[in-house]
């Protein structure tokens, strides 16, 4: 692309396009995320330890691809995995 007459840099330009096309994927990852993670609690607040145990081997897919990209850090997606594995396991008992 040509250098632009306002005096904006080429490389700027690029680097907003970039920016905002990761923080749209990031976005949706941190959605899926959160949401399937409120699907296991409503589970394990129903008491529904079938579905919820399903839900679990889901959740811990998720979070750990979300922690593989960069979209969280890994010590929070291993943070949140040790807490819904604990409400489970206290629900469960």
């Amino acid at each position: 692309m040509a250098k632009l007459k306002t005096g904006r840099h080429t490389s700027a330009l690029k680097a907003l396009r970039q920016a905002y096309r990761r923080s749209q994927r990031n976005q949706q990852v941190r959605s899926l995320i959160r949401t399937v993670a409120k699907k296991l609690e409503i589970a394990i607040a129903k008491k529904d330890l079938a579905t919820a145990k399903g839900l679990l081997n889901e959740t811990f897919t998720a979070w750990d691809k979300a922690a593989k990209r960069g979209v969280i850090h890994w010590k929070a997606a291993a943070r949140k995995k040790a807490r819904l594995a604990d409400k489970l396991a206290r629900s469960a008992s």
